[in-house]
């Protein structure tokens, strides 16, 4: 991952669009792309298979949370650490960590102007 300076983000946040997010986490998470990839070819089938673009939608939202996060280390490395938590910990550390994700993922929908989860 890129560097940054002490609380500040890596890079700008892409606009929300499948070539923009593909290259920004081709710059801030490049073991990411795989999963991005997959996840997209699944949700273009379903979005065809349906004659829905509510798959599409989901995918592009999915990330852009994804990349707002990862592009800010502070945020990432905490939810790494509350992933962490919530798969090792007892009951009460995962519901704490649960809590904890919550948190990080409703900050990440208000910086980016996305409804709440």
């Amino acid at each position: 991952m890129t560097t940054s300076a002490a609380g500040q983000p890596l890079i700008p946040q892409p606009p929300a669009a499948v070539a923009t997010l593909r290259q920004a986490i081709s710059q801030i998470a490049p073991a990411a792309l795989p999963a991005f990839t997959r996840e997209l070819d699944q949700a273009a089938d379903q979005s065809w298979q349906g004659s829905d673009l509510a798959p599409l939608q989901r995918f592009i939202a999915q990330w852009v949370v994804y990349v707002h996060i990862q592009r800010r280390p502070d945020a990432a490395a905490d939810l790494r650490r509350w992933e962490d938590t919530a798969k090792s910990g007892d009951a009460t550390q995962a519901r704490q960590a649960a809590s904890a994700i919550g948190r990080i993922l409703d900050e990440a929908h208000a910086g980016i102007g996305l409804p709440a989860r």
